[in-house]
């Protein structure tokens, strides 16, 4: 190789990483996490925590050994907005493998395998448990600015929207791997492809995908955070993503293997709960806008 050749060569190897880089969407850090307290240690591996304003209280979604799948021993507990946790098991029985939670009219709706067990909250009482037909694992609950709940199933790769006490079908693609997480905002609609790593807005009309951001493998839970949303890595990452679909890592715990499941933020507080599945706790973090 002459020395022309060589120079020709170094600068097209600089280009192309430059290229690279320019092409990978990572987002400039525009907000940090700070830790603010956690959790004893008492609850039982839970997958999902979600903010009552009318309670003001953290209701937890308590697996209970999850690979016992329906074993009855399921259950729901309470935190405070401090971290106190109130009742590790505040509503038990009537469920093997609660994950997901979403409120709607004063109840509490929870996803638990092939049912939807719906909650007093005032009396901490089932008062209902819906048959999802031909469900395989139901995950994840959102609830629209109407009151409609949602549910994903990630076996099936269907979304089942509730109607009248009965789930039907509303969104279902050959494509899907493992949808999870979803998220009702705004008059808008979001799903995460666990496997896959996709995120996407959903037209509730035409049920028309838009992708926003890829490379979220393991995705769960989504928040929204102004225009753009934060978004867990079950393996145990916390993620911002723009609506531009840039993604900065935020947090990283997997080295210290904690998960991180299906998270909720309290905007007026900036506090992000994080709940950590085998580590058996909640953790809250602040969310602070970088200057």
């Amino acid at each position: 190789m002459n020395t022309k050749q060589l120079v020709t060569y170094g600068f097209s190897a600089i280009m192309y990483v430059v290229l690279a880089q320019l092409s990978t969407p990572v987002a400039a850090q525009t907000v940090s996490l700070e830790k603010k307290w956690e959790t004893t240690a008492t609850l039982k591996e839970p997958e999902s925590v979600l903010y009552d304003p009318a309670k003001k209280v953290l209701y937890v979604s308590n697996i209970n050994d999850p690979a016992a799948g329906k074993d009855g021993n399921g259950s729901i507990g309470r935190v405070s907005l401090s971290g106190k946790v109130q009742e590790v098991e505040w509503v038990v029985g009537g469920m093997d493998s609660p994950k997901g939670l979403g409120l709607s009219n004063g109840l509490l709706y929870v996803a638990d395998l092939t049912n939807v067990v719906v909650i007093d909250t005032n009396t901490g009482k089932v008062v209902r448990t819906i048959a999802v037909d031909d469900a395989g694992m139901l995950n994840d609950i959102t609830v629209d600015e109407e009151g409609v709940v949602y549910v994903s199933d990630s076996d099936k790769k269907r979304v089942y929207r509730l109607n009248d006490n009965q789930a039907e079908v509303w969104l279902e693609k050959d494509h899907f791997q493992k949808p999870n997480g979803l998220l009702a905002h705004n008059n808008r609609f979001y799903m995460i492809d666990m496997n896959a790593g996709i995120f996407y807005e959903v037209d509730k009309e035409s049920k028309e995908l838009k992708e926003i951001a890829s490379g979220l493998m393991g995705g769960d839970g989504i928040v929204p955070y102004g225009d753009d949303f934060i978004i867990s890595n079950w393996n145990g990452e916390i993620n911002y993503v723009t609506a531009g679909g840039k993604v900065e890592k935020l947090l990283d715990t997997k080295a210290d293997k904690v998960n991180a499941a299906d998270i909720a933020y309290i905007p007026t507080q900036k506090l992000l709960l994080v709940p950590t599945f085998f580590a058996n706790k909640v953790v809250a973090y602040q969310v602070k806008p970088k200057k």
